[in-house]
């Protein structure tokens, strides 16, 4: 019973209607209940649709917080949807919409909408065709990103910042993690031709060959340019608006102030104290995305929604799920065992500067205590 309700909060919480988490229940958990139970439960929850709305005070607050970080680049709507799953606040989006241009007016007038002419998109279902990329942005500063977004639900399948990038060890780990988290290879795989994706698309290939649909074996990866691979490039284009420039221009401050002059010395060490809090970034990054509702396009013939309800029940949308399963025994033999890649990405440094948090020094946990913690160590180091 306490897991049916942990499970009721959590789906009503993300947004969902009534007959979407009555059928996640059922389709997921094996937990058949009618409307009018899940209306009771929720009601025993305290719970509910219309009213009971925060105080305006709570909300004043956490947007302020949020503004602090990365949240200085949301809109509105991705304002209130972080105040609702993030901080658990029940707020009118008007309202939110009302405190923005209060607390953050540079930032709303930025977010001026602009028009573009785009190509038209067309996907069969979730798994149909997986776009992966990596993201450059931050590599001056020691980061590098990887990402893979379903074409058909626009679902996040995996974000993940390391030293690297380039190394197809790494790109081929991440796709055989997200094959083994949701059960499925999917029927296409798109890349650009950089050296590091080759280890993945044999992965994919071998996985595909014994299927025997059109897309089977080696026409399941398609290697294509940057630009054709528009999916996660446009999504590449919505992440820096909404926390790619905030790091941006954090580690850019660092450099201008003298902190940080991009040896080989200073990146480990940048990598050292920021990389789990931007890794944590991500994760809320891709948590919030998955979550929030995307309006239909006409610039592309898959439906809105949102993606977790697009990805997970797609016959709801007049579609179907076109990954195939895939045995765990199918995967082992690709994956040999996780690779020892440390944070800082040079173990002697790594060693090093652990020893140096034995003074005393505290793992941090946001942005600001990794800032403190980053001029701490390098002060000790005499970089």
């Amino acid at each position: 019973m306490e897991e049916e309700l942990d499970l009721i909060e959590q789906y009503f919480n993300k947004g969902h209607t009534y007959s979407v988490i009555l059928e996640m229940l059922s389709s997921h958990h094996e937990i058949h209940i009618s409307i009018g139970t899940l209306k009771s439960r929720l009601k025993d929850l305290g719970l509910q649709r219309r009213g009971g709305f925060s105080s305006l005070n709570a909300v004043r607050r956490a947007i302020s917080s949020e503004l602090l970080g990365p949240g200085q680049l949301f809109g509105y709507r991705t304002m209130w949807i972080t105040l609702k799953q993030k901080h658990g606040l029940r707020v009118k989006r008007e309202t939110v919409m009302r405190m923005l241009r209060q607390l953050n007016p540079r930032g709303t007038l930025l977010r001026a909408r602009r028009r573009f002419i785009r190509r038209t998109y067309h996907s069969m279902g979730p798994n149909y065709l997986w776009h992966v990329d990596g993201y450059d942005k931050l590599k001056p500063f020691g980061f590098a990103i990887s990402g893979c977004i379903d074409g058909f639900s626009r679902r996040i399948m995996w974000l993940k910042c390391g030293p690297t990038n380039n190394n197809p060890e790494v790109i081929k780990n991440n796709f055989i993690d997200c094959i083994r988290s949701v059960g499925v290879v999917p029927m296409k795989l798109r890349t650009d031709c950089g050296t590091e994706n080759g280890d993945m698309a044999a992965v994919q290939c071998t996985l595909r060959h014994h299927h025997s649909d059109y897309h089977a074996g080696a026409r399941s990866h398609l290697f294509g340019s940057s630009t054709s691979n528009q999916r996660i490039e446009s999504w590449w284009s919505l992440f820096r608006k909404q926390r790619g420039q905030f790091w941006m221009e954090l580690f850019g401050d660092l450099r201008d102030k003298g902190l940080f002059n991009g040896t080989h010395e200073h990146l480990c060490l940048l990598r050292f104290c920021f990389m789990g809090i931007l890794q944590a970034d991500l994760d809320e990054c891709v948590q919030l995305w998955n979550s929030h509702r995307i309006r239909p396009s006409r610039h592309a013939l898959c439906p809105g929604g949102i993606p977790d309800e697009l990805y997970s029940l797609p016959h709801r949308f007049g579609s179907r799920d076109c990954g195939f399963a895939v045995e765990e025994a199918s995967l082992t033999i690709f994956q040999e065992g996780p690779l020892n890649e440390d944070p800082c990405g040079d173990p002697d440094i790594h060693e090093y500067l652990e020893q140096a948090m034995q003074q005393g020094l505290q793992q941090p946990h946001t942005w600001q205590a990794a800032t403190e913690l980053y001029i701490t160590q390098k002060n000790i180091a005499g970089l």
